[in-house]
């Protein structure tokens, strides 16, 4: 019988992880002028599905594994707790010496570099929502401390971390959702050492896309169902060897599939896309793919596939979170150094307000997505506030990668600073459908 941890013992477990590691002494974490290994850049690709795993079948029946919600201390109290605040502070160290230099590089390259994909395996990050019975690090509900590692991330570089987040999203979904057999069969990669590279597609490449009236279809045949459709912004699409796909089953609704890369009819192509390159997003395409009748996700509820969505929202908010805060300190330290007629261009009122306004949106934004995380993870209705939370990080969100550019003036405009690169990213905010989980 799985025994609880310990305060501090979920932070403590990431630390030895990481400590153990040998990819943290080829990285030299702790020096900022480290730079990871990036390979070169790709052009258009038109591929079959990645075939480098073949996942072994287990035949669950027993009742599956799930995290304990968290119970309300009553308190309302926004201190992170010592966990959280050791995880995030190792995250945060990551992202700004890593993440942070690398992002330039990794954008023109359309990908991240599989050195630090593999160092982000070193944090445990597909193991916060993983049962500790199924080889997880905890038996609690993290919502909120998946919100602030997207948070923490995010600070560094959002295209990267969206890439390092991508398994971890799959992941969450089977220990959420998933039926025993399904829990059996793929959690024990995701707590290994080697990760699998995985995605959760639900958007599509229509106009005005809403998850909730999907193109993408799977039909009942011949005890299973075949899927046709396609799915866009799928994270590391070319590399990924399993998807969780949404698909609408006829009489049941949107539902949750898992689809393995080598099932004959994937098909993976280049999706150029605006922000977010780091990501190596594709498309996936799904010809006459045949899957099994246990290819549905747990039982695929209608309930599941609507806290799915509702939860990957609440990840986005988090990015919006970390970048927003990015881009309000790298403004800061701007305004107040640029000079203009003799002082810091900080010193005109409109320039200084414009500052506090991004402080003071990044506040609201960050106050309501954290009351959903909460609620989340306690397993109350959090539909109303993971709805603001989207509200808010999608319309201010883009307002603030748009003021950070205005405040740089001619400079906002070049690729010198990363004012830019932080302004497209944030725009994927308010469009971004699945991808991320917390």
């Amino acid at each position: 019988m799985a025994t609880r941890r310990d305060p501090m013992g979920i932070g403590l477990a990431v630390l030895n992880r990481i400590a153990s590691s040998p990819t943290i002494d080829k990285l030299k974490l702790r020096k900022t002028t480290e730079r990871a290994v990036y390979e070169g850049a790709k052009g258009g690709f038109r591929v079959a599905g990645a075939t480098t795993r073949a996942f072994k079948r287990v035949k669950g029946g027993g009742k599956p594994a799930r995290l304990a919600r968290t119970s309300d201390s009553g308190v309302f109290d926004l201190q992170p707790t010592d966990d959280q605040q050791m995880i995030v502070g190792v995250i945060k160290e990551f992202a700004a010496e890593v993440l942070r230099p690398a992002a330039a590089e990794a954008e023109t390259a359309n990908d991240t570099s599989k050195e630090v994909l593999a160092q982000t395996g070193d944090f445990g990050l597909t193991l916060l929502n993983i049962p500790e019975s199924l080889g997880g690090l905890s038996e609690d509900r993290s919502a909120v401390t998946g919100v602030l590692v997207n948070e923490a991330l995010a600070e560094g570089d959002m295209g990267q971390a969206v890439a390092c987040l991508a398994p971890a999203a799959v992941a969450t979904a089977i220990s959420l959702w998933g039926s025993d057999a399904q829990q059996q069969t793929y959690l024990p990669s995701f707590a290994g050492d080697d990760v699998p590279a995985s995605a959760l597609a639900v958007a599509e490449p229509r106009a005005l896309f809403d998850p909730f009236e999907l193109a993408t279809t799977a039909v009942e045949n011949d005890g299973g169902y075949v899927l046709n459709g396609v799915k866009s912004a799928v994270v590391r699409g070319s590399e990924a060897e399993l998807f969780i796909v949404a698909a609408d089953v006829r009489g049941r609704g949107p539902t949750l599939l898992i689809v393995e890369s080598s099932t004959p009819g994937v098909t993976i192509e280049a999706d150029p896309s605006m922000g977010l390159r780091a990501a190596g997003l594709s498309r996936l395409l799904l010809d006459d793919v045949q899957v099994p009748a246990d290819a549905v996700l747990g039982e695929g509820a209608a309930d599941d596939y609507r806290e799915c969505i509702r939860l990957s929202r609440l990840a986005w908010a988090g990015l919006a979170l970390g970048t927003g805060r990015a881009v309000l300190d790298y403004v800061s330290d701007y305004v107040t150094t640029r000079t203009a007629f003799g002082e810091p261009i900080a010193h005109r009122q409109a320039v200084a307000f414009m500052v506090a306004n991004i402080a003071i949106e990044l506040e609201g934004m960050r106050l309501v997505t954290l009351k959903a995380a909460s609620r989340a993870e306690q397993g109350l209705d959090f539909s109303r506030e993971v709805a603001l939370a989207r509200r808010l990080t999608s319309e201010y969100g883009m307002k603030i990668g748009t003021d950070g550019v205005q405040l740089l003036g001619g400079h906002g405009f070049v690729k010198e600073h990363p004012v830019e690169r932080w302004y497209r990213d944030l725009r994927a905010v308010g469009l971004m459908e699945g991808a991320v989980l917390v």
